[in-house]
């Protein structure tokens, strides 16, 4: 984790980690104020040397989720892992975003809004971890 904790102009993502203080398991996170500033952070993961890869978890959480969205390696790829009673809802981009990739939202399909999530719109739906 070392090296993710400097900042690096290279990177696409912006920012470096840094220590959850007083997590008795160990750690990190980093925290984005754009969307652009986020992208390629994945990548840059699994480029990482993971002594025990299969231990790995990333939790990615945008502002618009209910909830923190798992992420682990399956087959040396970070692959978001599926919450029971949440939903990941795709809806059209503003004009302005068309060509920002988009993550969608992750919501829960249990909770007091539920019956008032937007519909699914698979049309809109990218590849998560252009996003991210």
């Amino acid at each position: 984790m070392e090296l993710l904790t400097r900042s690096d102009e290279a990177r696409t993502r912006r920012g470096s980690f840094e220590r959850i203080p007083g997590w008795f398991v160990g750690g990190w996170y980093l925290e984005f104020y754009r969307e652009s500033q986020r992208r390629g952070v994945l990548a840059e993961l699994e480029a990482l040397p993971w002594n025990r890869p299969e231990c790995v978890q990333v939790m990615l959480h945008d502002e618009d989720d209910d909830c923190f969205g798992p992420w682990m390696f399956q087959d040396g790829v970070l692959v978001e892992v599926s919450i029971p009673r949440t939903r990941r809802v795709h809806v059209p981009p503003p004009s302005w975003g068309k060509d920002s990739p988009d993550p969608g939202c992750l919501w829960r399909t249990d909770g007091p809004d539920a019956g008032a999530l937007p519909a699914h719109s698979s049309e809109h739906e990218q590849d998560l971890r252009l996003s991210w």
